[in-house]
């Protein structure tokens, strides 16, 4: 475990109250928050091993990052691969853990053939209605006893003001704006045991709060079977205030819904960050970063009657999309 994710780990615990009494014993994040909610992780299969420890110890939830999304699935019409999902399943009951599935409609990541026929034009709207039900149907029949929530819709309200909607999509697109109600319908059909999750991210940022809050209620109203909203907390040292956090979390609860921390991260810089400093972060950074994990999770535990999840988007500090994006993107490209 690097010494970032070792801070982290620590930085946690210390705002649970948690008393330690040395340096290497760090109490386990996953008996800690016991009391208020599951501790998740999002993985690749590839990471198991090497940080089987720190997993078994510390998270009681698993996410695959990438190996349930459509396109890692189903390449090409009819066929299925399972096998790198399947050994994270394999990990999770065998350590008696939970697990989320992530995503089943989403408008990245899905192979192009889904939304084209055999003279390579757009499907009409039945058609696409059939394959979004059947990979539904697949998904969850193969792991529904492995996992005990999805997120079935990920990431369909738009950025844009004024706009409601994502359209950049080709299930809208193609289906319409009620593509989202028939996902959940499907999702519930194939598995009525299943948590059902609608997941976001910016969720906290007005603007589109109110928008995923409008989105919710409409379902609720139409009968939609919905049970839970999901919060991606790709944050950093900046941003999000903790007051709108808190002031998202309010107006979610009031939905009478559950509440997932989907995605969380903190990075230690801007989103638009291009500062050489980037390579290395301070001890002034590292003492922000841990004091923001101390004031987040403070207000988390204020939630959780609803809040019945917080997954780290990653594994550890030295394991992090954030190694490499948005900042190192960015700087490279204006090289």
């Amino acid at each position: 475990m690097g010494a970032n994710a070792s801070l982290v780990l620590l930085l946690v615990l210390l705002s649970s109250g948690v008393a330690l009494g040395g340096e290497q014993q760090v109490p386990s994040l996953r008996e800690t928050y016991a009391p208020y909610f599951e501790i998740g992780a999002a993985v690749s299969p590839g990471v198991l091993y090497p940080y089987d420890e720190l997993l078994q110890t510390h998270f009681s939830s698993l996410t695959l990052e990438n190996a349930m999304k459509f396109v890692e699935v189903s390449r090409s019409p009819g066929s299925y691969r399972f096998h790198s999902a399947d050994r994270v399943v394999e990990y999770v009951r065998e350590h008696d853990m939970l697990m989320r599935g992530h995503t089943l409609v989403w408008h990245s990541q899905v192979p192009a053939y889904v939304f084209l026929d055999e003279d390579n034009q757009p499907v009409d709207r039945d058609t696409l209605l059939e394959r979004m039900e059947e990979h539904i149907g697949i998904m969850l029949e193969r792991y529904g006893d492995a996992v005990y929530a999805w997120d079935v819709v990920n990431e369909a309200i738009s950025d844009e003001a004024g706009e409601y909607l994502r359209t950049n999509s080709r299930w809208y697109e193609i289906i319409g704006e009620d593509y989202i109600a028939h996902a959940f319908r499907m999702a519930h059909a194939a598995d009525p045991d299943a948590k059902l999750f609608y997941n976001d991210y910016n969720a906290v940022q007005p603007a589109k709060r109110d928008k995923i809050i409008r989105l919710i209620k409409e379902l609720q109203a139409d009968g939609v079977p919905i049970h839970g909203i999901g919060i991606q907390g790709h944050w950093s040292l900046y941003d999000p205030p903790v007051s709108m956090i808190r002031q998202a979390l309010e107006l979610y609860s009031e939905l009478g819904l559950e509440i997932h921390i989907t995605e969380l991260d903190m990075s230690m810089y801007a989103w638009n960050s291009t500062a050489p400093s980037v390579w290395e972060p301070t001890e002034d950074m590292l003492s922000r970063q841990a004091r923001r994990y101390d004031e987040i999770f403070s207000l988390f535990r204020e939630f959780s009657d609803v809040i019945t999840n917080v997954t780290f988007w990653g594994v550890a500090d030295d394991h992090t999309w954030l190694d490499d994006f948005p900042v190192r993107a960015q700087i490279l490209t204006s090289l």
